[in-house]
């Protein structure tokens, strides 16, 4: 897990929703830009794996950003911020292993089939018979 936060920057904003007094008052809402492109933590097949798996949060100019509202603290906004962007970015980070496609056994066939049968059989004795 790498850590970029040197490479973050912050915006503020009034946050919405319940708080009364507060919301209208404080900038509790922390906005966490980072450019993608330009940190020097990842190599270039890191920021393009990054690229195309965040690509719905990195806009035109190239930042991948996360707006958090949570608390009514800015300071634990802030830092909710910096670990949830991390974790962005971390599991963006993870190639998923290849599945490798397998046959069932000749034991699951056999089970498979004996309960077919034995439903079938439970199913043909609740038949009417003359």
């Amino acid at each position: 897990m790498k850590d970029f936060s040197k490479e973050l920057s912050f915006k503020t904003s009034r946050s919405s929703g319940a708080g009364g007094q507060n919301v209208n008052k404080v900038e509790t809402s922390v906005t966490v830009l980072w450019k993608v492109a330009e940190s020097a933590f990842f190599n270039e097949d890191q920021k393009i794996l990054i690229q195309e798996k965040l690509k719905n949060r990195i806009n035109a100019e190239g930042l991948l950003f996360l707006t958090v509202s949570e608390s009514r603290t800015q300071l634990m906004n802030k830092n909710k911020a910096v670990e949830k962007i991390m974790d962005l970015v971390n599991k963006a980070l993870i190639i998923p292993k290849k599945r490798t496609a397998t046959q069932p056994s000749k034991a699951q066939k056999q089970k498979r089939l004996d309960h077919k049968k034995k439903n079938s059989d439970k199913k043909e004795n609740r038949r009417f018979k003359f």
